[in-house]
């Protein structure tokens, strides 16, 4: 089957079959990179936003914070059942919603958190207008981090054809670069063992640091740090990430 035409590419990519193609992005992994947000000061009444299948909304309320997950994705939505303790620590706290219009209250959070490049995917436009529904939701003072693609180190270590093979599947990846390089892009072909075929096309906008800045200035938001990595590594052009702060002023 293929991808259906007219339909974002997002809702297309991040269905039940996410968690094949990304087997690595599971709780565990998960732990560093909220032992980072933790020590960033992540705390109080926390959504995350693209929480997929709420992974990180687990690991949070474990340590005690009072988190909520929002995505778009039923099916992603839907696989947090399969977490530990689903039914103590998620149950009546995911959100199926757009991120361009959050359905909570202004000043409803402490801190909004963005994790693995869900941001870049609409555009200067459309991911403006998502720091604009960030700020809303922030309290005074709130917190927001957001996990952003490197633009050098994709660029320069850009990976163009790729196949793996996994318990009944095998994924192919082509990635390419578009626009002068502000757009990477990736054709992923999924076929199963039983003979069905599914693709699709993810682009994501690479924002340089100056753009991110200006784009947080222009939500309300004040630039409040940056990183290279869950580590809290610093930034430079082969660090693997770009992990942003900012806070909704007092």
């Amino acid at each position: 089957m293929n991808s259906s035409p007219g339909r974002p590419w997002y809702e297309q990519a991040f269905g039940a079959e996410y968690r094949w193609v990304y087997p690595h992005r599971d709780v565990e992994s998960a732990r560093p990179e909220v032992a980072f947000l933790l020590a960033q000061g992540v705390g109080g009444r926390v959504l995350d936003l693209c929480c997929g299948f709420a992974r990180h909304s687990l690991l949070l309320r474990e340590a005690g914070v009072e988190a909520y997950g929002l995505d778009l994705s039923a099916e992603l939505l839907a696989a947090a059942r399969d977490l530990p303790d689903w039914e103590r620590h998620l149950r009546g706290r995911l959100v199926r919603a757009d991120m361009t219009r959050l359905p909570f209250a202004r000043s409803s959070f402490d801190a909004v958190v963005s994790l693995f490049s869900s941001f870049g995917y609409l555009g200067v436009d459309g991911d403006g207008r998502v720091l604009v529904e960030i700020a809303r939701v922030l309290r005074p003072g709130g917190l927001a981090i957001l996990d952003l693609m490197n633009p050098e180190r994709v660029r320069a270590s850009l990976v163009r054809a790729s196949v793996r093979r996994g318990a009944g599947f095998e994924v192919r990846e082509r990635r390419s670069l578009e626009d002068g390089g502000r757009w990477v892009v990736k054709e992923v072909e999924l076929r199963l063992d039983s003979g069905s075929v599914r693709q699709w096309r993810e682009v994501v906008r690479l924002y340089e640091q100056r753009e991110v800045e200006r784009m947080l200035a222009g939500a309300g938001l004040d630039s409040a740090g940056s990183w290279g990595d869950f580590d809290a590594s610093a930034e430079g052009p082969l660090a693997p990430r770009r992990i942003v702060a900012a806070r909704r002023p007092l």
